[in-house]
């Protein structure tokens, strides 16, 4: 009597077992011992498993695991596994699997020994997960983090050298205060959007309003174009040189006269060497447009610096009733 009741407690603990496995969300697979081919062989494949490679139960049972395996799974990576396995010992690790339709994702097992009385290994026990959109996400933080340290890097170089030029091109402490704090504010609003952005880029556009905005009454603006996704290593520079040209439209032309207008048209060209931006910036019904004197920041960083950092082509033309800025600038390919 006693033995039956340990017999019917065992089939019980049994079917609780296999209930708790088959309601796992991990796919787990028991197989055969033996690691030469064509073992180790699936003996026992759950519901999860299914789920996660497409593949049923019963197509499985009887094939090898290395059916998962693809062109893009880790050679070394199977060659530690199969190291470890050898020495009897449980494993962990990582690699890209194929699912039944040939898509691809990226597997995280545990795989354990199951060891007969005399401790030789019977079977292995491997629970696996797929972890392909945590894989993606830490290789997209760690792309972003090493974007940000060439951003900070790049920006820091540029606010040294815009430092040095204001100095430069500044006539008193006043002018060289208001000019550099205003250019260090253009900097930050171009910043502030190239962050907001997932793929850490600012649009053309969203450049020209955060200048251009708080000037825009009584129609005074034309603004027109197609959006233009800039990354960061051009929306730097091209914001410094749209806070230039709106500074010196404020302080020199057409926005400094009442009935000034500007209209800045742009759009996107292709040509043999590949894409570009054009952008026209067109000053009507202000002051005439005289050659500056001197050579100031604005004129250098739209001759020179834009010119180098962006390796864009600038045309600057001083009309009776304001200046006309043309530019030419390459574009990379679009991501993906």
């Amino acid at each position: 009597m006693a033995d039956r009741n340990a017999m019917g407690t065992g089939s019980a603990d049994l079917r609780l077992l296999r209930a708790a496995v088959e309601a796992s969300g991990e796919a787990i697979l028991i197989t055969s011992a033996e690691l030469d081919e064509p073992g180790p062989r699936i003996e026992y494949a759950n519901p999860a498993f299914t789920r996660m490679t497409g593949y049923a139960a019963e197509e499985v049972l009887g094939r090898s695991p290395r059916l998962l395996q693809g062109p893009g799974t880790d050679r070394s990576v199977l060659d530690g596994l199969r190291a470890a396995l050898e020495a009897g010992e449980p494993t962990q690790g990582e690699a890209a699997n194929y699912r039944k339709d040939g898509s691809t994702y990226v597997v995280e097992w545990l795989i354990t020994p199951v060891r007969e009385a005399d401790g030789r290994i019977s079977h292995w026990v491997s629970t696996q997960r797929d972890i392909t959109e945590r894989r993606a996400s830490e290789d997209r933080q760690a792309l972003l983090v090493r974007e940000l340290h060439h951003r900070v890097k790049n920006t820091l170089a540029t606010v040294q050298a815009v430092l040095n030029a204001t100095m430069r091109s500044s006539l008193s402490v006043g002018e060289f205060t208001r000019a550099l704090s205003g250019r260090i504010a253009s900097l930050a609003r171009t910043h502030a959007l190239i962050t907001e952005d997932l793929a850490q880029a600012a649009t053309f556009e969203d450049l020209l309003r955060a200048e251009l905005d708080p000037y825009n009454e009584r129609g005074r603006l034309t603004l027109a174009g197609p959006k233009v996704v800039l990354p960061s290593e051009l929306a730097v520079p091209v914001g410094m040189a749209l806070h230039e040209l709106t500074t010196n439209a404020l302080r020199h032309g057409s926005l400094a006269a009442p009935n000034g207008r500007l209209q800045v048209t742009w759009w996107i060209e292709d040509g043999p060497g590949g894409r570009s931006l054009r952008f026209d910036w067109a000053e009507h019904d202000g002051p005439p447009a005289a050659h500056p004197t001197r050579e100031g920041f604005g004129s250098r960083l739209l001759n020179k610096v834009l010119a180098t950092q962006t390796e864009a082509e600038v045309t600057v033309d001083f009309a009776p009733d304001g200046v006309r800025v043309s530019v030419r600038m390459p574009l990379p390919e679009p991501r993906g």
